[in-house]
């Protein structure tokens, strides 16, 4: 097996302190940086929300595989050009107003960011002028994906989107919704470029809305 499909394995097992380590072994074995990025663990993690996304792994086997790329990304960071690891462009996420729910909304951040692109992870209870600001702040972001995890915070959602909707740079942007009370008629209802009904999902989502 060559030292980046191990890698790829280690990260499908969730193997953090093994992954650190095959990582800093394939370098020196003169592995391209960005193969180990791409091929070792962006496409591991694509299998595990496949994976995900067909019941054979549960969120837990997700999380520790998301955090065994993490600790890979971390022995890589200093070997990638500027900006690789963040290739896709900027993302700001944030679960809306008057919602305190973060676990999906981590799990969807760290799933984003293993395809490749640079979160801003706003927090839970967000309103919508924070988001505008932090927007402003970081105007080369692509997208804002927006989590609601409560039929009670759907409003807020609702709300969230128009005031982004209104927004000067919406057509600079891509807004994309989630969370367990959310439709796709309903992401359509309030505005939303599109919608994603679980972690593995949304990152697929963020890559297509990004290239469009």
């Amino acid at each position: 097996m060559s030292k980046i499909a191990e890698i790829a394995d280690l990260v499908g097992k969730g193997k953090s302190k093994l992954v650190a380590k095959a990582v800093q072994e394939a370098l020196d074995e003169g592995c391209e940086p960005t193969a180990i990025l791409n091929e070792g663990m962006i496409d591991a993690m694509a299998v595990v929300g496949d994976r995900f996304k067909n019941n054979e792994i549960f969120v837990p086997e997700m999380l520790v595989a998301a955090r065994a790329m993490k600790k890979g990304v971390e022995v890589l960071k200093p070997y990638l050009a500027t900006g690789a690891t963040g290739a896709m462009g900027k993302l700001i996420i944030a679960t809306v107003a008057g919602d305190l729910h973060d676990i999906g909304k981590n799990l969807v951040a760290m799933m984003i960011e293993s395809a490749g692109f640079e979160v801003i992870d706003l927090g839970v209870d967000v309103p919508a002028e924070k988001i505008i600001e932090c927007y402003k702040e970081n105007e080369d972001t692509k997208i804002i994906a927006l989590s609601a995890l409560l039929t009670t915070t759907m409003p807020s959602l609702k709300d969230t989107v128009a005031a982004l909707n209104m927004a000067d740079f919406r057509s600079d942007i891509k807004v994309m919704v989630g969370g367990a009370p959310i439709t796709q008629e309903f992401a359509d209802e309030i505005g939303a470029d599109g919608y994603s009904e679980d972690a593995a999902s949304a990152a697929t989502l963020a890559k297509k809305l990004a290239e469009a």
